[in-house]
């Protein structure tokens, strides 16, 4: 099943309220209280069972370092062309947008977080261009790239870190939020920033994690 837009929209007005994330109280969010109720609502939206976690109903710590780091050193994003890659909700993008982004690109792969990300925009008063599909091989020339939790599975890890390091190689500002996911590249990047960032139990089974922000050297 497809939903609309409006569809979409209505869904995640309906079932999440406008709260802000622990690092960044200075933005706002639709966000979820609990998991298992929004997770059960959108598979009864869709049809489908099974999905995956809707990460998009949620502020993660690593995109919550990456927003809290970009508005704290905004000549990073001042007048640049940024893309806010597997946005989630959008809090890095929209992090990047308040810090004076020229553009704010913003790719997921899961039409909720599209429309969470351009909803949680409109909240923030900022434009960021969200759009739905996977970009990982794809270079729109950015200047900035910011990814938050992306390393949190086997599956396309390598495949993504090597298309970041590309993108560095080639110029670009990459930055990864991550508070510890197993499968982070450590070993081609560079700490530059440490957050204890408060988080849901219900999502990571403790009530703080350290999320850090690290940037690409190789």
């Amino acid at each position: 099943m497809t939903l609309s837009d409006q569809a979409a929209d209505a869904f995640i007005k309906t079932h999440t309220r406008i709260a802000s994330a622990p690092l960044t109280p200075e933005l706002r969010f639709h966000l979820a209280d609990e998991t298992l109720e929004i997770w059960t609502r959108t598979e009864e939206a869709l049809g489908e069972m099974g999905l995956a976690p809707p990460f998009w109903a949620f502020a993660w710590a690593g995109g919550q370092a990456l927003a809290r780091y970009v508005m704290d050193n905004p000549d990073l994003a001042a007048g640049a062309h940024v893309l806010d890659f597997a946005c989630g909700c959008g809090v890095a993008g929209i992090g990047a947008a308040k810090a004076g982004a020229a553009q704010v690109d913003a790719s997921e792969i899961d039409a909720f977080a599209v429309a969470a990300t351009r909803l949680n925009a409109a909240l923030n008063g900022v434009s960021v261009a969200a759009r739905m599909g996977d970009v990982v091989g794809s270079d729109a020339g950015w200047d900035v790239v910011l990814a938050g939790d992306v390393f949190y599975e086997a599956p396309g890890a390598a495949r993504i870190a090597d298309w970041l390091a590309g993108l560095h190689a080639r110029g670009a500002k990459v930055l990864i939020g991550d508070p510890g996911r197993t499968f982070l590249p450590r070993s081609r990047l560079e700490a530059l920033a440490r957050y204890d960032t408060p988080v849901s139990r219900d999502l990571e089974d403790r009530d703080v994690r350290l999320a850090r922000v690290w940037r690409f050297t190789g």
